[in-house]
């Protein structure tokens, strides 16, 4: 296969890595909360993207923001019912309770859809190739980059221009901080994990073409969610970017050009990065 397509694979792949794992890095970075699950709302936003498809007949671009605000509602739900009751827990038991939420998320999958991969059919205008430098690109793979691409712009925007990313800033900085100056962080972290659970589901419905979509889907994917956010800087979005970057079109061009190595030089990279960045390429230390 042409380097310019593999390039383009890489590109698409680490767009899903990166639009999922947002949420996982303020979840992380600001509540100091190990959330294992943060895959199971990706795979709501997935099955809801093939249930409004294939039963109720929804077309695929309206389900992708209805994906979004199912999984968002998803999370909210169980933040408000469920985790922020263990924030101030210890790391193990959140851990072990968010371990627990994965395993009811994959047995919930399966009494509701079976336990085989879920078909998605796309519209015809997303089908078929792109020729681009004499490579062919999949028109679903350059859809995806670039809605990806515009939820980035629009994430960074949030972050650096709003008095929203303002306190969000400051919180993950110096929580305590943060509150001394009045902030109502609670709230900040309820909406901040809202809005991560959302595009979590959004990474869901895109994700079910290019990474298929079954009851293991959370616990296939999650350590590539963990290395986006931890190569990168839990609490930031420039680092997990670039990490996806960095995961999507390595793991990419292994499986094309090294299959018989299997993971060992993503792993291997990855040791390296957090060798000479502790605390990610773009985190802060503590």
């Amino acid at each position: 296969m042409q380097f310019i397509g593999v390039l383009l694979d890489g590109i698409a792949y680490a767009s899903l890595l990166f639009i999922i794992s947002a949420g996982l890095s303020i979840t992380m970075g600001l509540m100091q909360f190990a959330n294992l699950a943060h895959g199971a709302f990706a795979m709501v936003g997935g099955y809801a993207c093939v249930y409004g498809m294939n039963a109720l007949g929804i077309p695929y671009l309206a389900m992708l923001p209805l994906a979004f605000l199912i999984a968002g509602v998803f999370g909210l739900v169980l933040e408000l019912a469920l985790y922020r009751r263990l924030y101030e827990a210890s790391h193990l038991t959140q851990v072990l309770f968010t371990v627990g939420v994965l395993n009811v998320s994959a047995a919930s999958a399966v009494f509701l859809f079976g336990a085989g991969s879920q078909p998605i059919h796309l519209p015809p205008y997303l089908q078929g190739q792109i020729s681009f430098l004499d490579a062919n690109i999949s028109t679903f793979r350059l859809f995806t980059v670039v809605l990806v691409v515009a939820m980035a712009v629009v994430l960074a925007s949030i972050v650096q221009l709003t008095r929203f990313g303002a306190q969000l800033r400051c919180a993950v900085d110096n929580r305590r901080a943060a509150i001394g100056m009045g902030i109502n962080v609670d709230r900040l972290m309820t909406i901040a994990f809202t809005f991560g659970s959302a595009l979590a589901g959004l990474g869901g419905a895109l994700g079910v073409q290019l990474l298929g979509l079954d009851p293991s889907f959370a616990f296939k994917y999650l350590v590539y969610f963990l290395l986006v956010v931890v190569v990168g800087g839990a609490g930031s979005f420039v680092g997990p970017l670039l990490a996806a970057l960095i995961v999507g079109i390595l793991d990419t061009a292994s499986r094309y050009y090294a299959p018989e190595t299997g993971s060992f030089t993503l792993y291997l990279l990855m040791v390296a990065l957090l060798v000479m960045f502790p605390n990610g390429l773009y985190g802060r230390a503590r």
